[in-house]
């Protein structure tokens, strides 16, 4: 009796921990939203010698510049790439198509000012899920190495129980108003931001 008991409290401590370092994950990385963004090709040089426009004329190199952005967003998909991004609370990165790599910038400066409050609900519904967690795993903990009396630990689980699952409501709240708040920035945030198709990554889920 005691052995299974053991056994049944040391798989909840497991799958505790593994929900735990799931959402600390989640929570600082850049993949609750992904996909593509359609932005003009840049001015072909000496360095850049594909996925680029050849333009040729006698303008100076700032009216050139400008005409090609012009140009470009009243033409066809030819002319245009489609980026990688990947968003987060966070930041959000984006290819970078002039050199190797990526470039990231604050979520939080790309949300309009409306949303921003929802933001930070989101953020702090998401640390107080974590913190949530944290004591449901301790107690769980204690339950396993230091409690020898049954009804003791019977107490101990039904505590880890109730914050596990106020952990799990208060993650999905945040959840929702972090897919609120992108939903808006899509539409009313910055136009080289804008995303052209989008979908849920892996942190989100």
């Amino acid at each position: 009796m005691k052995t299974n008991r053991r056994c049944r409290a040391l798989l909840a401590v497991s799958l505790n921990l593994m929900a735990l370092l799931f959402s600390t994950t989640a929570f600082i990385t850049t993949h609750w939203c992904e996909g593509t963004q359609r932005v003009p090709k840049p001015n072909c040089g000496k360095d850049k010698k594909t996925n680029c426009l050849n333009y040729s004329g006698n303008e100076t190199a700032n009216e050139t510049n400008q005409n090609v952005v012009h140009y470009s967003w009243e033409t066809g998909d030819d002319r245009f790439l489609f980026r990688y991004f990947h968003t987060g609370i966070w930041y959000s990165c984006e290819e970078n198509i002039n050199a190797a790599g990526e470039k990231c910038r604050s979520f939080i400066d790309l949300a309009p000012a409306s949303e921003k409050g929802v933001l930070w609900l989101s953020v702090v519904s998401e640390v107080l899920y974590i913190t949530l967690l944290v004591v449901g795993f301790s107690l769980m903990c204690l339950e396993l190495f230091h409690s020898s009396n049954v009804i003791d630990g019977l107490k101990l689980n039904a505590f880890a129980a109730v914050f596990t699952v106020l952990s799990g409501l208060l993650g999905m709240v945040a959840h929702m108003m972090y897919t609120q708040v992108f939903q808006v920035t899509v539409s009313l945030g910055p136009e080289d931001w804008r995303p052209h198709s989008w979908d849920y990554g892996w942190s989100f889920w």
